[in-house]
């Protein structure tokens, strides 16, 4: 189980590095991220992050399309991550 969060949280400073960028990038009118690329880290577990930084940096929070998906993947992290520490509670 310890090494599921040591996962989450590696995959997290990961995505969140990324999403900074990409907010970076919008501000320098540069070359972007795309979101597919964005929720793929989510997919892998860095929906938190992505979640929290979204309201501190400002980026992509009024995009519904992306503020939806991106609830949706950290909810199903919840119920897996949720699942798996009853499962597994000794």
């Amino acid at each position: 189980m310890n090494y599921l969060f040591v996962y989450l949280f590696l995959i997290n400073i990961a995505s969140g590095i990324i999403f900074w960028w990409d907010k970076r990038k919008a501000i320098q009118s540069k070359k972007r991220i795309k979101e597919r690329t964005l929720h793929f880290y989510e997919l892998l577990g860095g929906a938190f992050s992505i979640l929290f930084l979204m309201y501190q940096i400002r980026h992509k929070n009024q995009k519904k399309g992306y503020f939806l998906i991106t609830y949706g993947i950290a909810l199903a992290w919840m119920g897996l991550v949720s699942f798996l520490v009853f499962k597994f509670k000794s």
